[in-house]
């Protein structure tokens, strides 16, 4: 039985209330600030329900659930369109991992392009130079209905696409090899639909923007500007959103494929294989769903579905835990759960306050990054991994706990 105390109720001027699971977790200003603006717009449904990782993002919260009646706000889905996690089980023991992990962290970053060079242009590491046979036959299933929106919208067709299929990107995303408590071996990555996600989503945030102002409304934030569902723009974002939510599943799947195999033919551990346990999730995404009744457009930003019995993955940082979990089905957080610890402050408050000896010391026993570019991932630039579980044990159960032996960041 669910009662108040499950989560806090935020105060807000008009719209709709605001439920937030944040407690024990810091809730910043300006993101307390943006949620009461979303839940200002009349096209929100019931209530936002606000996730403990929650912070500040362009026009609404990395953190929360938006459920809307007939219309979408691209901003609040964001450019990172399906940015999500995969994590697979593997037979591997942990006491069948070499001692030294360098070589295993050096056959991942061969494996799977990461990083970013000369702006994303030509010779770029993070692209393919020769795009694999598996990419190519995958872009032969996405091409046809890519086609199709570039039809419609030929602005789009300016960059990166198929040779972003199966790479890992930059930034907050990762390929990490973890440990779970029963000593299991596990492979986990986030990474989403690259820079043709990126943008698809920058696109549509500015034709709702340019539609906003043909509609004349007044809004908290011009970043929460809406399409409505009965529309031309409407139509072709539904397409380019869906689009690119299989691309980023896709990426992560052709990811994921590649660096089991670079691992098996590394030498460096005995035959694996791979178990039942595989978990590949959104946590940046728009799906239509039925809640107390009303067929509705869900919007989770930085947040994973968890229905009852489905599983997700919830990341802490590159030196802190991180959960596979289970949905207890919540109808009041709309079935939902955060998408890891969230961030505490910003990149850049982060490379003012952390040294290159604190993440050292942060990420002791973690084959990574040592160096001054990952300063603004270190683990203490994100909230408490575990006070973030505490604080959605109602919307989830723990079912693996891991902690990570090897990241590779971009």
């Amino acid at each position: 039985m669910m009662t108040e105390s499950s989560y806090q109720l935020l105060k807000s001027s008009g719209g709709v209330p605001i439920k937030a699971w944040t407690r024990g977790v810091p809730l910043e200003a300006e993101a307390e600030q943006q949620l009461r603006n979303v839940a200002s717009l009349s096209i929100v449904f019931k209530w936002v329900a606000v996730m403990p990782d929650v912070h500040w993002g362009m026009g609404a919260t990395i953190g929360s659930v938006i459920p809307t009646i007939g219309a979408i706000i691209p901003a609040a889905v964001g450019v990172d369109i399906g940015c999500g996690m995969m994590a697979v089980q593997t037979t591997l023991n942990a006491r069948q991992l070499p001692d030294s992990l360098r070589t295993i962290r050096s056959t991942i970053e061969r494996a799977v392009p990461h990083g970013r060079t000369n702006n994303g242009q030509k010779h770029d590491q993070g692209a393919w130079k020769k795009i694999p046979s598996k990419a190519l036959l995958e872009w032969g299933r996405l091409k046809p209905r890519y086609n199709e929106i570039l039809a419609q919208h030929p602005k789009l067709n300016r960059g990166n696409d198929v040779n972003h299929l199966g790479t890992l990107g930059t930034g907050n995303h990762f390929i990490e090899v973890c440990v779970d408590t029963q000593d299991s071996v596990w492979f986990m990555l986030h990474s989403g639909s690259r820079g043709v996600g990126n943008r698809i989503g920058t696109y549509f945030i500015e034709l709702a923007k340019r539609d906003m102002r043909k509609w004349m409304r007044n809004l908290p934030d011009v970043n929460l500007s809406y399409l409505k569902e009965g529309t031309e723009s409407f139509d072709d974002y539904v397409k380019a959103v869906q689009w690119a939510q299989d691309f980023a599943m896709t990426n992560r799947r052709l990811m994921m494929e590649n660096l089991v195999q670079a691992i098996r033919d590394s030498g460096e551990v005995p035959s694996f294989e791979i178990t039942k346990q595989v978990v590949n999730c959104h946590h940046n995404y728009v799906v239509t769903e039925s809640h107390y009744g009303q067929e509705v457009w869900v919007t989770r930003k930085g947040a994973v579905r968890a229905r009852i019995g489905d599983l997700g993955i919830v990341p802490g940082s590159m030196g802190a835990r991180s959960y596979i979990v289970r949905g207890k089905g919540n109808p009041e957080s709309f079935e939902s759960c955060s998408h890891g610890a969230g961030r505490a402050m910003s990149r850049g408050a982060a490379k003012r306050r952390f040294t290159l000896a604190d993440h050292a010391f942060a990420t002791k026993g973690v084959e990574c990054r040592k160096d001054k570019k990952v300063i603004d991932e270190t683990p203490g630039a994100y909230k408490s991994i575990e006070m973030v579980m505490q604080a959605q044990r109602d919307l989830v159960d723990i079912v693996h706990t891991l902690r990570q032996v090897v990241c590779v960041k971009g």
